[in-house]
């Protein structure tokens, strides 16, 4: 039998950490992965940019030591070397570590934790950087994983961390980031009090497009020398004109999603009494929450695609989907397409735009119905 489980989200009412119960374990989802970063253009050059930015504001060179966990396939790292940085690679989904490794970057394939940390620090890989880009939010264990990164970090080193925006999420309806893969959602309020936890601080905070909202935080032990940027103040307390320390901005966020879904079913219904074409582009992870909580299956979407060909030939949990290559979209010629990871809306747009000739339309679903002709634009 298939395999389900609840997806309730839970707020703490001390230090506001937005959270799943563990379900699922670390090792049921990441020991083989199918999520390969590198198949995201946008994503890399977002990447290939912060390297080149955080190198020149931290001054990394030959000496230095960036580790990033969670390391994938070697997407962030591959642009280290060629500004003579040194790297590792923390991965625990040995089938994607073998990518990076393949690529020439060093990769030990393990979770991260208090355990790894020491055994490093035992090797003498004390870290100047530390990265986690939306690994975060994949950690049932936060306090071991930030106790970690405390014992990995030099004396002056920094950590910085990337993650969806708790307050973008809210404030724009995105509930389908919300899945069994992420356990956990920030608000700069709950860094704040997770840092001073571990003796680490804040020190800088920036705000990017990235994932529909994120922040990049920037860690220091507390007893750093690193001063505290203005910006840390200014959004803790816009975070608080806000709501996001009153529990009733979380309790209002249900009938949000519940709207969204109605509005969703009702276009894709009409579309379909019209005889319409509708297929998907993408089979990310929040796309399976979309489709399972609207239940949209083969009845709404003929199928989907996806730029990965590890995932070709399967079929999206729940709703069973088939998903394909990109180039079944040229064979079908569909009327509509649902872009699933909403996030990379205008790289797919992009890509996709000789869709126009067939009178091809974009559908995006999150915060609400938007239709999108290529032909416009």
């Amino acid at each position: 039998m298939e395999a389900y489980f609840p997806l309730k989200v839970l707020v703490c009412e001390t230090c506001y950490l937005v959270q799943l119960k563990e379900y699922m374990s670390p090792e049921s989802i990441f020991t083989e992965y199918a999520y390969f970063s590198s198949f995201s253009t946008s994503w890399v050059a977002h990447a290939k940019l912060y390297c080149e930015q955080v190198a020149q504001r931290l001054g990394l060179g030959k000496d230095s030591l960036a580790v990033e966990l969670a390391s994938n396939d070697g997407y962030l790292l591959q642009h280290f070397p060629q500004l003579g940085v040194p790297v590792l690679g923390i991965e625990p989904a040995a089938n994607v570590a073998r990518v990076a490794i393949d690529k020439g970057i060093p990769t030990r394939v393990d979770f991260f934790g208090e355990r790894l940390a020491r055994q490093l620090l035992s090797e003498g890989l004390a870290a100047d950087l530390i990265i986690g880009n939306n690994v975060l939010a994949q950690v049932p264990d936060l306090n071991d994983f930030v106790g970690g990164m405390k014992i990995l970090l030099k004396p002056e080193g920094t950590i910085t961390l990337e993650f969806p925006h708790v307050e973008r999420l809210i404030a724009e309806n995105q509930f389908d980031t919300i899945y069994h893969e992420h356990f956990s959602y920030f608000s700069l309020v709950t860094i704040a009090a997770m840092a001073l936890r571990h003796g680490l601080r804040l020190v800088d905070v920036e705000e990017l497009s990235t994932h529909g909202g994120s922040l990049r935080v920037y860690l220091a032990h507390h007893d750093s020398e690193q001063r505290t940027s203005q910006r840390v103040d200014d959004l803790l307390a816009r975070e608080r004109r806000h709501g996001l320390t009153n529990m009733s901005t979380y309790a209002s966020f249900g009938h949000k999603a519940a709207m969204a879904k109605r509005d969703l079913l009702a276009f894709l219904i009409s579309a379909k009494n019209e005889g319409k074409r509708i297929c998907g582009y993408g089979a990310p992870g929040k796309g399976n929450t979309l489709l399972n909580y609207c239940a949209i299956g083969p009845d709404f979407l003929d199928f989907t695609v996806d730029r990965n060909p590890y995932k070709h030939g399967r079929f999206t949990p729940g709703m069973h989907i088939p998903i394909r290559p990109v180039a079944a979209i040229d064979d079908a010629k569909p009327d509509y397409i649902l872009i699933l990871p909403w996030n990379l809306k205008d790289e797919i747009i992009r890509q996709m735009s000789h869709v126009a000739a067939w009178g091809a339309k974009f559908v995006v679903p999150i915060p609400f119905v938007t239709v999108i002709d290529p032909s416009e634009l």
